[in-house]
C-alpha cells in the first residue's frame, strides 16, 4: 500500500511506517510542493504503462517537436482581425431579415452551436439583429493574397507563413469559454485536462532540466485554472507558470533565505537517501520513485530556468524585433521571446497569454479597444514568426494563435450600447504556423455576415487533435484507465491544413 495511505489512515491493520512518514514529511521540508508538478517523463511514468503517445508508444511520425500556444483572453472580433466582412458595411444599420442573405438566427446551426448557461428567455446574447459595420479597413497581403484588417500591419508581412482556420466554433457564450477552448468542455459538463496537459502526458521530455508544459502570463484568473490544468492525469502534467522576473522566475521554488546551494544539495541528498530506504520497503510504490526524481529535477531547474528566461542575453536587434523597447508592446514581446527561448531549449508546450483576462471583450468601444490591443500584440507576434523562421525553428515548432470566441455581427444594444459587439461562439477564426502546416493558406469560412461557421466547421477539439497529430499523437488513443472520454473530446484532425 502507498505510504501516504498508511499515514492518513492510522487505524488498526494499517501501520504508520517511520521511513514512509519521513519521506512524506520531507516533501514539505523546503516548501517544494511544486516538485511533483515538475516531474519529467521518466519520473511519473516509472511504474505506469507507457501512455499512448510516449516515446515508447508513438502513434505517428511527429512533424513538430514543440508548440507555442498564444491565447488572447476576452474574445477578439474575427471580422475586425482575420475574417473581414465587407457585407457588414454594405448593410450596416439593417436587420438580418432585410438583407438578401438567409437570416442566420433562423438557421439550425444557431441552436447547434449555442448553449446558454442562463435560460434563453433571459440571455438574448448572439441574436442582436441590427448589423454593425466593420470598424477598420482591410487589404489583401502577400503572394497568397489573404485578407487581414489594417490593425495588423506587421503580422501582414508574415501572412505567407500563416494558416488561417476561419470556421471555428464553440458553444459557451460566456467567459468560461476560455476554459472550453483549452479543455473542449462546456462549463455545465465535467471538466477535462487541458490541451497542454495532454501533450505533456503523451510526450517525453526533450530537456530533463526544464518542465514539459510552461505557462507565461497565466492562468489569467483563479477561475481559468482549468485552461492549464491536468485534473485526473495528475498534477505533474499541469502547466507550470513561470515569472519573467530574473530574481524570482520559479515561484515556490526558491532556496530558503540563509541556505547555501551546497546546504540545499546536501538536504536533497539526505531526503533522497531516506526515500531510497523507503523504496526498498515499498518496491511497488512508483510514486515514491517519481518523487525522488522530482527532487533532482527541481534542483536542476533552479539553474536552468533563470538562464532560459534571461532576455538580457538577447541581441538588441532581437529585442527590438519583439518590441521590448516600446511600453505598448513590451509585455507581450517579453512573453513571446521567452516562449521562443523555452522551445529552443526543449520545452514541449508553452502557453502564452499576451494580454490580461478579458482584455479583448469589446462590448463597448470596440474600435478604440481593438486598435490599442492589436497594436500591443501585432509587432511581437510577427517578430516571433520571423524569429522562428530565421532560426530554422519554424520547421520544428507549431504556433497557435486563438481566442475563446468571436464577436457578433450585430450591434450590442444592452445598456444602451452602440459601439461594440457581444460574445459569438457560432463562428470565429484562429491561425496557426509552422511545422507540418500549409503556409499562406485559408481553410473554411463563415457566411457573408460572419455569423456561422459554414459546413461542419471545426469545434475546438478539432484544433486540439490537429496539434497533437503534428506532435505525433493520436488524440483518440490518449486514454486513461477508468476514464471514458466522449467522442467530442477527441475531435478530428483538420487534414485540409496539413502540408
Amino acid at each position: 500500500m502507498h505510504s501516504r495511505n498508511r499515514l492518513s489512515c492510522g487505524c488498526a491493520g494499517h501501520p504508520l511506517h517511520r521511513r514512509a512518514f519521513l519521506a512524506d514529511v520531507g516533501m514539505g521540508m523546503t516548501g517544494m510542493a511544486l516538485g511533483a508538478m515538475l516531474a519529467n517523463e521518466g519520473v511519473v511514468r516509472a511504474g505506469e504503462p507507457a501512455p499512448a503517445g510516449s516515446p515508447d508508444a508513438t502513434h505517428l511520425r511527429p512533424r513538430a517537436k514543440s508548440v507555442i500556444w498564444v491565447f488572447l483572453s476576452g474574445g477578439y472580433s474575427h471580422m475586425e482581425t482575420f475574417d473581414p466582412k465587407p457585407a457588414l458595411n454594405q448593410y450596416a444599420g439593417m436587420t438580418f431579415d432585410k438583407t438578401p442573405f438567409e437570416n442566420p438566427v433562423l438557421s439550425p446551426l444557431h441552436k447547434k452551436r449555442f448553449r446558454s448557461v442562463p435560460s434563453e428567455e433571459i440571455n438574448v446574447r448572439d441574436v442582436y439583429p441590427t448589423i454593425f459595420p466593420m470598424q477598420i479597413g482591410f487589404k489583401k497581403h502577400g503572394q497568397s493574397g489573404i485578407e487581414m484588417t489594417d490593425w495588423w500591419p506587421h503580422l501582414a508581412n508574415q501572412v505567407d507563413d500563416l494558416c488561417f482556420v476561419r470556421n471555428m466554433w464553440t458553444t459557451d457564450n460566456d467567459h468560461a469559454a476560455e476554459n472550453q477552448f483549452h479543455t473542449g468542455r462546456h462549463k455545465l459538463d465535467e471538466s477535462q485536462p487541458s490541451i497542454g496537459a495532454w501533450a505533456s502526458y503523451g510526450l517525453g521530455a526533450l530537456n530533463d532540466n526544464l518542465p514539459e508544459f510552461v505557462v507565461l502570463g497565466g492562468p489569467t484568473r483563479s477561475d481559468t485554472r482549468e485552461s492549464i490544468d491536468a485534473l485526473y492525469l495528475g498534477p505533474q502534467y499541469a502547466g507550470i507558470p513561470l515569472s519573467l522576473d530574473p530574481a524570482n522566475p520559479l515561484p515556490f521554488a526558491q532556496r530558503p533565505a540563509g541556505q547555501s546551494l551546497a546546504q540545499q544539495q546536501q538536504e536533497y541528498e539526505t531526503i533522497g537517501r531516506l526515500n531510497e530506504l523507503a523504496a526498498v520497503e515499498y518496491p511497488e510504490d512508483q510514486t515514491l520513485r517519481a518523487r525522488i526524481r522530482s527532487y533532482e529535477l527541481a534542483f536542476r531547474m533552479q539553474a536552468a530556468v533563470p538562464e532560459a528566461i534571461d532576455l538580457a542575453k538577447e541581441t538588441e536587434s532581437t529585442t527590438k524585433l519583439y518590441g521590448l523597447n516600446n511600453d505598448a508592446t513590451k509585455v507581450a514581446g517579453q512573453r513571446l521571446l521567452a516562449a521562443r527561448r523555452l522551445v529552443e531549449r526543449g520545452v514541449r508546450f508553452v502557453q502564452v497569454f499576451p494580454s490580461p483576462y478579458g482584455s479583448w471583450d469589446s462590448h463597448q468601444q470596440l474600435k478604440s479597444n481593438h486598435e490599442r490591443l492589436c497594436a500591443s500584440v501585432d509587432l511581437p507576434v510577427a517578430g516571433l514568426i520571423q524569429d522562428l523562421k530565421q532560426r530554422g525553428l519554424l520547421d520544428d515548432v507549431v504556433v497557435v494563435f486563438g481566442t475563446e470566441f468571436g464577436r457578433t455581427p450585430g450591434l450590442e444594444l444592452r445598456g444602451g450600447g452602440n459601439t461594440g459587439r457581444d460574445h459569438h461562439p457560432n463562428g470565429f477564426t484562429v491561425w496557426m504556423a509552422g511545422a507540418g502546416l500549409k503556409r499562406g493558406h485559408v481553410h473554411g469560412a463563415t457566411d457573408e455576415l460572419g455569423y456561422h461557421a459554414l459546413g461542419e466547421g471545426h469545434y475546438v477539439t478539432d484544433l486540439h487533435a490537429t496539434v497533437l497529430h503534428l506532435l505525433g499523437l493520436n488524440n483518440r488513443r490518449l486514454e486513461v484507465p477508468g476514464r471514458k472520454r466522449l467522442d467530442i473530446d477527441h475531435g478530428r484532425v483538420i487534414e485540409e491544413i496539413l502540408a
